[in-house]
């Protein structure tokens, strides 16, 4: 299952670098954006940790392996997902958007949110 994100208004940059930082503390997911989709290597043999650093996210070692995910062709229209790696509980979704709303509070970004397959 998959919860995906839709970035309005700028800074966008600034709201996709949000988001990443956010997933580091989310080890119950994996996520996937359009700079992660072009510019990561597909294998996850390359320098994951290197290439968050350089976009001022840190990730540490043991969440190297498991923050991308490998479905990133369902990306579709939308600026991001998470991606479940079980079914979410209700409080875990809103635990998630309570955790962008503060992220984006403090750069002044709107967003959408559709859960689902």
């Amino acid at each position: 299952m998959k919860s995906y994100i839709k970035i309005y208004g700028p800074p966008h940059l600034k709201a996709v670098k949000a988001l990443e930082k956010l997933a580091v503390d989310l080890p119950e997911t994996c996520i996937m954006d359009h700079a992660i989709l072009n510019e990561v290597p597909r294998s996850l043999a390359g320098d994951i940790g290197g290439w968050f650093s350089s976009r001022g996210v840190v990730v540490p070692v043991e969440r190297c392996e498991s923050i991308i995910s490998e479905s990133g062709e369902s990306l579709g229209e939308y600026d991001f997902f998470f991606e479940w790696y079980g079914q979410p509980k209700r409080e875990q979704i809103v635990d998630l958007m309570n955790r962008i709303d503060k992220a984006f509070s403090e750069i002044g970004c709107w967003y959408t949110i559709t859960t689902g397959i």
